[in-house]
């Protein structure tokens, strides 16, 4: 029969495995929220989000998540509905996360792309 002592070795090799763990969860939520980002689509155009340069900078931290939001104009009237859907995606993956969004307006090349793939998506 064998028995082990416990060291300071079992210890440090049981805590760094526990912490490899967390941070594959972590990264595993990481990964989550990407993609629920990417498929967020707009209102009034057959596309997502991501895919017409509207979510930038996503940053993902344990506990909160930061993004911009770039809009072609800062007084669009869905920008509320963009917000509330964003927030939604990321608590579906994490309720417990802190959403910061922060708006900004689109530069004329960014614009131009928008309303080039606007136009041709509009659902309208």
């Amino acid at each position: 029969m064998l028995f082990f002592e416990e060291s300071s070795v079992d210890k440090r090799y049981f805590k760094g495995i526990k912490k490899v763990g967390e941070n594959m969860a972590i990264e595993n939520t990481k990964v989550k929220i990407e993609k629920a980002l990417k498929k967020i689509e707009h209102p009034e155009i057959s596309s997502t989000l991501f895919d017409l340069g509207m979510i930038k900078d996503i940053d993902i931290k344990e506990d909160k998540v930061t993004l911009i939001l770039k809009v072609p104009m800062l007084d669009i009237p869905i920008k509320d509905y963009l917000i509330n859907d964003i927030k939604s995606a990321v608590k579906k993956e994490n309720k417990k996360v802190e959403v910061e969004i922060n708006i900004e307006e689109m530069n004329e090349d960014e614009r131009a792309k928008f309303m080039k793939e606007a136009k041709e998506a509009w659902r309208g």
